[in-house]
């Protein structure tokens, strides 16, 4: 055990750490590779790969995104605000470039090679940059408002989804610009103005519904199952209702032999059918205590910056978690967003390691002094 008195960096990071956030991020990150053993293994053998591909790929992922999450976490809230806007910029040059050397997969451009380092989904990185410097522009806002904080906070959105726009990627779209909506309204703005910003919400889904072939097919298949081709959803009800309370046991699930996407969109449906409802149950209970856990760090936060931060964080780490959950039980159209550190994925993976060491890291316990100090620079 480490002592209180500790002078050490690891010392005093281990006193201030919210060390229930650590835990259960740390059961999800391990409970992600187990269910990957039971998604991964019949969609590699379907490729022709080797049986424990994914498995053996994500577990690689996992030990670079626990050095990059444990890393991040040791940083200050100034340090934070520093590596989001080098992250935002960096990702945010690499989503314009997608659109111009992206190699295209299922009719959209959002995925970037690097040579050797292979395929990479720069949208991922933009989502946890983009809640930081959002965050820091609205806490400006409030705290100086002689500062254009606001405006600028108002223009990132625009500056953030119109590429993604393009790709298209209305997934990712539709996410950023909910944890957006969701700082505004944190940040103590109007209720006119939130009121506002959910009618345009809604009349951008209805130009889309109208003007993007694919966004059309989706809801409408969401609303009529027999206006086309909803196998993965109806596959994905199925495996609940095998798998009922308990599972049917670790590899003895059927239904995941026949679901394209078992590893990634759909590795909740494949853990119902092998673990059962309860076991699923627990991976809600564990995205619940990290989200509410910082909620209530950020509610008692002096420091606005920490505050909407926080919150911004927690928001994108939970509706994240609810969209996936929500379309393997056919309560919204399909999105094609992971499950976090449970859906297979490198550029996933990689980047929720920085949201959450993000997340730790402004949700150290700090004295109020040193918390206020960092705000500035």
């Amino acid at each position: 055990m480490v002592s209180r008195a500790e002078p050490s960096l690891s010392g005093r990071w281990w006193w201030s750490i919210d060390r229930l956030i650590l835990a259960a991020l740390i059961a999800l990150m391990v409970s992600g590779v187990v269910l990957l053993m039971a998604g991964g293994p019949p969609v590699a053998e379907r490729l022709g790969l080797s049986t424990f591909h994914f498995v053996n790929r994500q577990a690689a992922y996992l030990a670079g995104a626990i050095v990059i999450f444990l890393s991040v976490s040791f940083m200050t809230p100034r340090q934070v605000r520093r590596a989001a806007l080098i992250l935002y910029v960096g990702s945010l040059a690499m989503v314009v470039a997608t659109l111009y050397f992206g190699v295209e997969v299922k009719g959209a451009k959002r995925w970037l090679t690097l040579g050797l380092l292979g395929s990479v989904q720069p949208s991922e990185f933009l989502k946890p940059a983009f809640v930081v410097i959002a965050a820091w522009a609205f806490a400006e806002g409030t705290r100086r408002p002689d500062l254009p904080g606001t405006i600028l906070a108002m223009l990132i959105l625009p500056i953030s989804i119109a590429p993604l726009v393009l790709q298209p990627d209305f997934g990712q779209t539709m996410l950023i610009s909910l944890v957006w909506a969701g700082l505004f309204f944190v940040a103590g703005l109007h209720w006119f103005w939130v009121i506002g910003l959910g009618g345009i919400g809604a009349t951008g889904i209805f130009i889309a519904y109208e003007l993007v072939p694919h966004v059309r097919a989706r809801i409408e298949r969401f609303m009529d199952k027999g206006s086309g081709d909803s196998f993965q959803v109806d596959t994905a009800l199925e495996s609940f209702a095998q798998g009922g309370w308990l599972g049917k046991g670790p590899g003895e699930g059927t239904v995941k032999r026949i679901l394209p996407d078992a590893h990634t969109d759909f590795i909740f449906a494949v853990t119902a059918e092998e673990f059962g409802v309860i076991v699923c149950m627990i991976l809600v209970l564990l995205f619940a205590i990290i989200v509410i856990r910082s909620l209530f760090v950020a509610q008692k936060s002096e420091d606005p910056f920490t505050r909407l931060a926080v919150t911004g964080l927690a928001l994108l780490f939970g509706i994240q978690a609810a969209i996936n959950m929500m379309v393997n039980l056919h309560m919204m159209p399909a999105k094609g967003m992971t499950l976090p550190f449970i859906s297979y994925g490198g550029s996933s993976l990689l980047s929720l390691a920085v949201g959450t060491g993000f997340l730790l890291a402004l949700t150290r316990r700090r004295p109020r002094s040193a918390e206020l100090g960092s705000y500035r620079g």
